[in-house]
């Protein structure tokens, strides 16, 4: 039997639902103050989204056209969010061309070159390395980790723990090694043979997990269920690592300045003044935190702010996407109201 709590909130929704309606009972436009407010924004949004993927368009011949060397140069990256300037830059596009992924205007492939870069540039991209990667998904990584002859270990959250919490239903979840196999980057003899799989759950990374050269995280630790959890989980990775090794990790950054954020929720959004405080405590324990420079561009894709719905989507770019012209550019975009990107995390273990 409804409460009278259940009979006021469902004529509130009646109420609210009536106020926001194109037209009235009659068919004649609805007029009052809070549609007058709102009634253009659905277009509005679709504006701005049609310009940014237009804009994203005009450059991707460029982009494409951007010549690079057949063996990967140092950038000296460290710490840093996803920028236009380093989409357009030789060093993403050589990694886009390893993974045989057309140059998109698109932050996960950002963040694909950005761990490989930084691997690279750190002497951990060859044969005899030991990777462990987290929250996998359905990433190209581990493959190409196996074409370098590089052993790893990918791991996710085990499917019952999964379930519901976003991950499953967006793509971003892994629940067999067979989804990490491209065979387009790696023979399966040569995957069967460099890459393992085993089910781990971030905030309780299982102690087994140790001696790698490196680790990495990919856009996965701000669905951990808080801030705390998700600083925690860096700290807590570079046990996997040995001493010298190198963690890499990707997340979501809340860059306009302000305290109020997404905490507490199935994703949450990192500030600055979080990032701060990790690197303050790593630095203390005697570990290298590269960076961070939280700049996150002036370009005019950097400006442009996707809102949902989202042309490729908030999470994992599918096989599909990759292997077609998609224009939708989406290097910045509105999380429950806030402007975030990608920003990626390197640590040295001491």
């Amino acid at each position: 039997m409804a409460t009278s709590r259940d009979i006021i909130v469902g004529l509130q929704k009646q109420v609210i639902d009536s106020l926001l309606r194109l037209t009235n009972p009659r068919s004649q436009p609805n007029i009052n103050k809070l549609w007058d407010i709102a009634k253009d924004i659905d277009v509005l949004r679709m504006n701005s989204k049609n310009f940014g993927y237009i804009l994203g368009q005009s450059l991707l011949p460029a982009l494409r056209s951007i010549d690079f060397s057949s063996e990967p140069q140092p950038h000296g990256l460290v710490s840093k969010p996803t920028t236009q300037s380093d989409v357009q830059s030789p060093w993403f596009v050589y990694w886009c061309a390893q993974l045989k992924i057309a140059p998109l205007f698109h932050r996960k492939l950002w963040e694909f070159a950005f761990v490989l870069q930084v691997l690279w540039e750190h002497g951990m991209l060859r044969a005899g390395t030991r990777g462990l990667g987290f929250g996998c998904g359905e990433e190209p990584l581990a493959s190409y980790f196996a074409s370098c002859g590089m052993s790893v270990t990918v791991t996710d959250l085990h499917p019952d723990k999964a379930a519901g919490a976003g991950w499953v239903e967006t793509g971003q979840h892994t629940s067999s090694r067979e989804k990490a196999f491209f065979e387009r980057l790696v023979s399966r003899d040569v995957f069967d043979r460099m890459v393992k799989f085993g089910f781990a759950d971030m905030n309780a990374i299982p102690r087994a997990l140790q001696g790698f050269d490196f680790c990495w995280s990919i856009c996965a630790l701000e669905h951990l269920g808080s801030i705390r959890k998700g600083l925690e989980f860096i700290q807590n990775s570079l046990a996997t690592i040995r001493s010298g090794g190198l963690a890499v990790h990707t997340t979501e950054f809340k860059y306009r300045e302000g305290a109020e954020t997404i905490d507490n929720w199935s994703t949450v959004l990192f500030r600055k003044t979080d990032f701060e405080g990790l690197a303050n405590a790593l630095r203390a324990q005697g570990h290298t935190v590269l960076g961070i420079d939280y700049d996150v561009g002036d370009m005019p894709l950097d400006r442009f702010i996707d809102v949902p719905p989202y042309g490729i989507g908030e999470g994992l770019l599918t096989r599909e996407i990759w292997e077609s012209i998609n224009p939708a550019a989406h290097l910045k975009l509105c999380i429950d109201g806030f402007p975030s990107t990608c920003i990626g995390i390197v640590v040295i273990k001491a």
